[in-house]
């Protein structure tokens, strides 16, 4: 039990003091966990729970969609993917069709590693700029 709520409390830390990049990939690993759950409750006939976890997947995605900034431009064009990603992850849980949920996950897993290579990019730059003051 202990060792539980001392979990509770690192994610919690983890959460309120990560970077606004890191709120971002925490989200679409959360977003991959959630569909690779739903898969697995979809192949185990487990409908109930592969509705919640499709229904996580999508409140992510959501998510993500309000955080994007109209006036960048890449936002324009991350928009409609996203809508797609939504669209999808609706059909599957409707259809119970695995393979949507796997080309969901496929584009999550995408925008994470694009993301992350961001960050990585991000901090060796700020790494760069700090060893020179």
């Amino acid at each position: 039990m202990a060792v539980n709520k001392a979990y509770q409390t690192y994610q919690n830390n983890a959460v309120n003091t990560a970077s606004g990049g890191e709120l971002t990939l925490m989200l679409y690993n959360g977003c991959m966990k959630f569909i690779k759950q739903a898969i697995k409750d979809m192949n185990d006939k487990n409908y109930e729970a592969k509705n919640k976890n499709i229904q996580k997947a999508q409140n992510i995605i959501q998510e993500l969609m309000i955080t994007l900034d109209p006036k960048v431009e890449i936002s324009k064009q991350i928009l409609p993917l996203y809508e797609y990603m939504q669209y999808q992850l609706k059909e599957a849980n409707i259809k119970n069709d695995a393979s949507k949920l796997e080309e969901v996950l496929e584009f999550v897993k995408d925008f994470r590693d694009t993301w992350k290579q961001v960050i990585i990019k991000n901090r060796q730059q700020q790494f760069a700029q700090g060893a020179q003051v």
